[in-house]
């Protein structure tokens, strides 16, 4: 037994023959032009619905993959967990004054 779209094949002849007398012989090639129209139509929509999905979604994975790179290069920058951070190198010291002998003890104040 013939089955489309849970129609046997007896209702499907009868569909038909409803066409071909609602419409005439003459308005059949019109109106499967029509249909077919429809059809592509239908499919070039969803077609293109597809590919703006698809868009998106590549748009949101390179975002996505661009924050990680990012992450990842953040952790190598910090130090590990558990790790003290090093302090920056201390600047170089003054330079010194010139080695001679030391200035003398001022004598203490004298009491009268």
């Amino acid at each position: 037994m013939f089955l489309l779209f849970d129609i046997s094949g007896g209702e499907l002849l009868v569909v038909l023959l409803f066409i071909l007398m609602f419409f005439g012989s003459k308005g059949i090639p019109d109106i499967a032009r029509t249909m077919g129209r429809t059809m592509r139509q239908l499919r070039d929509a969803t077609n293109e619905v597809q590919r703006e999905i698809q868009k998106g979604a590549t748009e949101v994975k390179q975002g996505f993959e661009a924050q990680r790179r990012d992450v990842k290069l953040d952790q190598f920058l910090q130090p590990p967990p558990g790790t003290v951070a090093q302090a920056p190198p201390a600047p170089p010291p003054p330079p010194e004054a010139p080695e001679g002998p030391p200035p003398a003890p001022e004598p203490p104040p004298e009491h009268p």
